[in-house]
């Protein structure tokens, strides 16, 4: 199961993810999201847990725990949406119109 880690600190760590979510069950992995120019964290993350039943006991003990002075939103996470060329468009008008 894919659960949803947000309101992380930006000093928060994948190492420390791991460490709050191992008591809880087998953690597949912790991926926390960057900011590809800065190279920061956006501030949220993703944890994979194999059993459903741990991930979702994993939720309940975690949401709203307080790291680093921030209260965690966790829960499962939505599927990814694939962002894409739709064809729509948003050009611009044409030409001077006389």
């Amino acid at each position: 199961m894919r659960i949803y880690v947000g309101n992380l600190s930006f000093e928060t760590t994948e190492q420390q993810i791991l460490e709050l979510f191992n008591p809880h069950g087998t953690v597949e992995s912790a991926t926390l999201i960057m900011d590809r120019d800065t190279g920061r964290s956006k501030g949220f993350a993703f944890v994979e847990m194999a059993d459903s039943s741990e991930a979702k006991a994993a939720i309940s003990a975690l949401n709203e725990t307080q790291v680093n002075d921030r209260a965690l939103t966790v829960n499962e996470a939505r599927p990814r949406v694939e962002k894409g060329y739709s064809g729509g468009g948003g050009g611009y008008g044409g030409g001077n119109r006389r």
